[in-house]
């Protein structure tokens, strides 16, 4: 379950760090009760940046696969043995 704290909760720099990196998810921090902000540690927002590139690649493959844009995975690998005296 998220956790959700008010941004006055901020103060405590040394407990917020620690929910931080005890959390397997990002924390909401609100402001005069409305959502201003999220945090998280380095590791999870290094996490979802890599989950965000890999789907994106996943959503432009599928795009080409859609397309018609398909190569032969023999030939592809043929080609780079070629290349690279493999």
């Amino acid at each position: 379950m998220p956790q959700i704290i008010p941004i006055r909760d901020l103060k405590n720099t040394s407990d917020i760090s620690q929910k931080c990196h005890a959390s397997q998810e990002p924390i909401f921090i609100t402001k005069n009760g409305y959502g201003d902000m999220v945090i998280m540690s380095m590791e999870m927002y290094e996490k979802n940046m890599f989950l965000s590139t890999v789907y994106g690649k996943l959503e432009e493959a599928e795009k080409q696969f859609a397309e018609g844009k398909v190569l032969d995975g023999d030939v592809s690998l043929k080609k780079i043995r070629e290349k690279y005296g493999l």
